[in-house]
């Protein structure tokens, strides 16, 4: 039995998931989807993108609700500027030395710039400066989870874990198997490590997910379908649905070639289709605070 539930009170049967909402603050419809979310959504967590343009109207959107427990929201730890028309950089530093900035100043667009590029010692920094500016923007903050995955490398792994340690946050981690890693193009070696990690880092008391489903950016079609397969689909433990969810909006559009598929979230998620599926489904619906509270009661 996945041990983090055990703590919780839950049974080796339970079926345990957090429904979560990424990049908030990217741009200006995730804050607007956000919001109407709060109040009308199926939402149990989600996290923002701190060196983004709009993260300030997230934490404001934030401390409006500082004394409502609907608001769940981690730091989505970012060190990659995906975008073409629209990037981001550090927060900590603009120096190349860093190995965080592309050619043009920005971050990486993907995450193997960052992994062959960026100095670790530079990594805990900007991870850092994250998370305070977060804290200083009177968010409290629930867990840290990685944009892009970047974190998940045996270099930066370490890095990651430390900062959540450091602030007393659950980070995001999966129970993978070395056969997954392998897949991903690690070496037997580096496989060994991230495995290892893994399985210290939730000896320790840092709870892993058994199951993950990101809902698909690449087709937007029967959102609803997808979700309630995933619902029929989910097995005992703990899971994790991840959604995109943004207002549709000229920016929008010019800067996510995916903006489909993130409007076509956000209608699910307020969709009374969607309340019924999971008022309909054998699941316990959790957010990360509950996580986080455990871990700092432990």
């Amino acid at each position: 039995m996945n041990p983090s539930l055990k703590r919780l009170g839950f049974s080796a049967s339970d079926r345990v998931v957090i429904i979560h909402a990424d990049d908030i603050g990217m741009n200006d419809g995730s804050v607007v989807a956000y919001a109407d979310l709060i109040e009308t959504g199926m939402l149990s967590s989600a996290a923002t993108m701190v060196p983004c343009p709009w993260f300030p109207a997230a934490a404001t959107l934030c401390q409006a609700y500082s004394d409502d427990v609907r608001i769940d929201m981690g730091v989505h730890l970012t060190l990659t500027s995906e975008w073409e028309p629209y990037r981001w950089g550090p927060l900590s530093t603009g120096d190349p030395a860093s190995g965080l900035l592309d050619a043009e100043g920005y971050f990486h667009h993907l995450a193997q710039g960052v992994h062959e590029h960026a100095r670790s010692e530079a990594v805990g920094r900007e991870l850092r400066a994250q998370v305070e500016r977060a804290l200083a923007a009177g968010i409290d903050v629930t867990h840290v989870d990685s944009h892009m995955l970047t974190l998940f490398h045996p270099r930066l792994l370490p890095i990651y874990l430390d900062i959540a340690r450091e602030f007393g946050l659950p980070p995001f981690l999966v129970r993978l198997d070395e056969a997954h890693f392998r897949r991903s193009g690690f070496g037997v070696a580096q496989v060994e490590t991230l495995t290892g990690m893994i399985r210290q880092a939730e000896a320790q008391g840092a709870p892993l997910f058994d199951y993950v489903h990101i809902m698909s950016l690449d087709q937007h079609e029967d959102r609803l379908g997808e979700m309630q397969q995933v619902l029929d689909e989910l097995p005992a433990g703990l899971s994790s649905i991840i959604l995109h969810p943004s207002a549709d909006s000229p920016a929008l559009r010019a800067i996510a070639p995916d903006w489909r598929s993130r409007v076509a979230d956000y209608e699910l998620l307020r969709s009374e289709a969607l309340r019924k599926a999971i008022d309909h489904a054998d699941i316990q619906i959790i957010g990360f605070r509950t996580l986080r509270d455990a871990i700092r009661n432990t």
